[in-house]
């Protein structure tokens, strides 16, 4: 492969997955009202290649609180 046809495939990945990990960290430092499902679910639709952090984003974000800090 040209070098120039590999940086252009990461300059395109590397957001995505970036927004993918930055999704999956979302999930797991908050709670959700369903507890375990609704949190297992969130892990499941994040990891969806390319649209899985965007729906998470829209719908899921707003769903689930903070862990409240142990003092």
């Amino acid at each position: 492969m040209n070098i120039i046809i590999i940086i252009v495939l990461i300059l395109l990945v590397l957001p995505f997955f970036l927004l993918t990990v930055w999704a999956l960290v979302d999930v797991a430092a908050k709670q959700f009202p369903g507890q375990t499902r609704e949190k297992v679910a969130w892990w499941l639709v994040a990891t969806i290649p390319f649209i899985g952090w965007l729906i998470y984003l829209v719908t899921g974000r707003r769903r689930g609180r903070k862990k409240p800090h142990p003092e």
